[in-house]
């Protein structure tokens, strides 16, 4: 998938979208590696 970026409002909005993939895709991560970690403590009590 090779897409030509001609101008700068192309290039920004790339990016910006790019930029929020990978936010949303943290914030999932560590929602459930949080979940992980806060299950394997209750187990213990």
């Amino acid at each position: 998938m090779e897409t030509t970026i001609h101008t700068l409002q192309d290039y920004m909005l790339h990016t910006e979208t790019v930029t929020y993939i990978i936010i949303v895709a943290a914030l999932i991560g560590i929602t459930f590696f949080y979940r992980f970690l806060t299950e394997r403590d209750d187990d213990e009590d």
